[in-house]
């Protein structure tokens, strides 16, 4: 479960940074990644990985992370990996955070594969193109705004700009007949690949084109950086998918979000 947090975390260090208005900092127990963005999910907090917390310090962390945001005048979220938490905490982190204003948003299996196992199905072709350009970058931004249901102008906030698409972090495109259908991204970080934006726009859904991406982007990560090990949230739904590919439930990640503002 520390890869899987580590590789989440640093993911949203590295959104966060590569905005002018971004902020990467440490508060008393906490782990900030501001990207200041319009979407409250890419204002994240963390809580620090070096000790559990309890109930409440948990209260007390919710508090501090409120009070940052709050000055800046920011929606934001908070990102809870369990195993940061003591038995106590995780039983009632809910009931804190809702009464902090802060209702669930997603509540993740999280996933960890030492290696993909071979498809069990002959997949979909898609011609796979790597984001860089403008192109690709608006073709990424396109499909995921329509997948994750936000505003284009969010997505495009946090995905159009250049300089997201070096160093760690890798997006791919699928396209089908030309027309920009699925995407997938990679990012490397805590010795794992971590597998993010999986969306396949809905008309084109249980066809096997996610699993294609995911399957592209993972090999590619392991050509790149020598990585076989990987790691991902999964919704409910994707269990049985990633089961079969290898992957093995070791925890969970919940995330708690304010209204944005």
């Amino acid at each position: 479960m520390e890869s899987v947090e580590q590789n989440l975390r640093q993911t949203f260090e590295w959104l966060a940074s590569r905005r002018a208005e971004g902020e990467v900092r440490e508060i008393t127990g906490l782990r900030i990644a501001s990207a200041a963005a319009s979407f409250q999910m890419f204002n994240s907090v963390f809580l620090d990985p070096n000790a559990a917390v309890s109930a409440t310090d948990l209260e007390r962390r919710i508090v501090s992370a409120k009070v940052h945001f709050g000055a800046r005048g920011l929606g934001w979220s908070f990102w809870v990996c369990d195993h940061l938490l003591d038995p106590k905490a995780g039983r009632r982190a809910r009931s804190i955070f809702d009464a902090h204003g802060m209702p669930t948003a997603s509540d993740l299996p999280a996933m960890i594969a030492d290696s993909i196992a071979p498809p069990r199905r002959t997949l979909p072709a898609l011609e796979v193109r790597r984001v860089g350009d403008e192109g690709t970058r608006l073709a990424f931004c396109a499909v995921g705004c329509v997948c994750f249901h936000v505003p284009p102008a969010w997505f495009r906030e946090i995905f159009l700009p250049e300089n997201v698409w070096a160093g760690p972090a890798a997006g791919y495109v699928g396209y089908l007949d030309g027309e920009p259908i699925a995407t997938a991204l990679t990012f490397i970080a805590g010795g794992v690949a971590g597998a993010y934006n999986v969306a396949t726009l809905p008309g084109y859904r249980r066809r096997g084109y996610a699993e294609f991406m995911i399957r592209t982007s993972l090999e590619r990560a392991r050509e790149s950086h020598g990585l076989s090990r990987s790691i991902l949230q999964s919704t409910e739904q994707g269990v049985a998918l990633y089961t079969r590919m290898g992957y093995r439930r070791v925890g969970r990640v919940q995330v708690f979000a304010s209204e944005n503002r």
